[in-house]
């Protein structure tokens, strides 16, 4: 069978009839008539009752986008006749089916209330973004929507919280409040299902069950219709896409919504705001709060190199804090870069990082990976093309694919940089998902290119870079990127 009839990519219900759709057209695109002949001729020969043959329209409708509650029985029976029966491959398509099922559950089930989440335990640094952010959402407007996006661990849902629990205090009495974790990038869930959400949210604003129409369309229009005049505040955390919050967004002017997400968003009409890391002083300040008081942090300027190591992240922070509050053995400088480093990957930001990786098409994920090799602290779009060896129309859309996942920072027009775990984590990922000799190429690409394009001077020699002392330790591999690396730094020597 070709390999775009692939069923174990679907992830949704839309993407498993697509593939059916495509294995139909491959089978020679029988018409709806002959499939529900021969369904009735297979049901018939297993002895089920004539009361259970399907319709012709309902064999029609298995081939029909945006079916919520489908009938699995029958789209195997259907997978059956197109396949002639050829029960390898029919096992494929239902272990998909039920795949795809379980993704439409969980993504069914939601966390959803009428109230806001508790405060976070320690709140530092924010005041500008926090004025800024309140500011935004008390303007004007015909869309009162503000997107806060960033990073992960940058502090979104925490600046969220704090600027709306201030904001819902000065809304008129009863005005609702309504909260969502949308699992945009939940590292084991799939993305809430907006008309789940919807369906909880009217629940929550008095809609009897039985009263909650069918649909996504429908359910949008009494939720506005509800909304409308009382002044809400809606906030919809870790937003997967602009789709998954066209729904959900109040759509009146008199009330307020905030919405946060690893992407970069802007629904028209909104306002959009980056959350930036913290500053140094304020990273020292969190570093102290969390380690507590038994902790001897005098050395401020140990922290700030610790701090500086983890990109000034407050969840990175929060988590070597912890680390040194339940190990008072650890002296600061214990705490240099690669147990820094390694420390916060392990507990939380790696599968934060995935989990945005994960969202990410081929061309950008592996860009991600070679970045690591980049012996600069930035890269411009030619060094970036020569990682890739690829053209720089096509490496300049993996950039900004990867700039809008926040997963690469742009500090100055043209100029792109990995922040400090997301560069570990790409050399974590680059000794897995690459061939070494794709690594090989890139390295030899990116040496040459900077050996022309930067003096000598500003390029670290090769086994000086941590990538390379990381890939080093791998055996094989060792004794021919010694070789490449000296060969490298003879050039960059001349």
């Amino acid at each position: 069978m070709p390999q775009v009839l692939d069923p174990g990519e679907a992830r949704t219900m839309d993407e498993f009839i697509a593939q059916l759709r495509l294995l139909k057209a491959w089978a020679g695109n029988p018409s709806i008539t002959e499939i529900t002949r021969r369904v009735h001729r297979d049901w018939q020969r297993a002895g089920r009752p004539r009361n259970e043959w399907p319709a012709r329209s309902t064999v029609g409708n298995c081939f029909q986008l945006g079916r919520r509650r489908p009938n699995s029985d029958l789209l195997l029976a259907v997978v059956r006749v197109l396949v002639r029966g050829e029960e390898a491959t029919v096992s494929l398509w239902r272990q998909a089916l039920r795949t795809v099922l379980g993704e439409a559950e969980a993504a069914a089930r939601v966390s959803a209330y009428d109230r806001l989440p508790a405060a976070p335990p320690v709140f530092l640094g924010r005041a500008r973004p926090a004025a800024g952010t309140a500011a935004a959402l008390r303007a004007d407007g015909p869309a009162g929507v503000v997107v806060l996006d960033g990073p992960a661990g940058v502090g979104k849902t925490s600046l969220a919280l704090h600027v709306a629990r201030r904001l819902h205090a000065r809304r008129p009495a009863g005005a609702p409040v309504l909260f969502a974790d949308l699992r945009g990038h939940a590292p084991n869930s799939p993305a809430a299902d907006p008309a789940a959400v919807l369906e909880t949210f009217l629940r929550l604003l008095g809609v009897a069950g039985d009263r909650v129409p069918h649909g996504v369309d429908a359910r949008r229009v009494l939720y506005r219709r509800l909304l409308a005049g009382t002044g809400a505040l809606v906030v919809l955390d870790d937003a997967a896409d602009a789709d998954q919050i066209h729904a959900l967004l109040p759509g009146d002017p008199g009330c307020r919504a905030l919405v946060t997400s690893r992407r970069t968003l802007c629904p028209p009409g909104a306002t959009r705001l980056s959350v930036p890391p913290l500053a140094p002083a304020a990273s020292v300040q969190l570093l102290r709060r969390t380690a507590g008081a038994g902790r001897d942090a005098a050395d401020t300027g140990a922290l700030r190199r610790i701090a500086a190591d983890l990109g000034h992240l407050p969840l990175a922070l929060t988590v070597i804090g912890r680390h040194m509050r339940d190990h008072p053995g650890w002296t600061l400088d214990d705490y240099y870069r690669e147990p820094v480093i390694t420390l916060a990957l392990e507990d939380g930001a790696r599968g934060a990082l995935a989990a945005s990786d994960a969202r990410l098409t081929a061309g950008p994920r592996r860009l991600l990976r070679l970045l690591a090799l980049h012996p600069l602290p930035r890269t411009d779009l030619a060094g970036a093309a020569a990682l890739a060896g690829e053209g720089e129309r096509t490496v300049r859309d993996h950039l900004d694919a990867l700039t809008a996942a926040h997963l690469l920072t742009e500090p100055e027009p043209g100029w792109f940089r990995l922040h400090e775990l997301v560069r570990a984590y790409a050399e974590e990922r680059i000794c897995v998902d690459l061939p070494g000799t794709s690594i090989r190429q890139a390295l030899g690409r990116v040496l040459a290119h900077c050996a022309t394009a930067h003096p000598a001077r500003e390029v670290p020699a090769p086994r000086e870079l941590p990538v390379l002392r990381r890939l080093n330790s791998g055996g094989t591999w060792a004794e021919v990127s010694h070789a490449q690396t000296a060969s490298a730094a003879r050039v960059l020597a001349a």
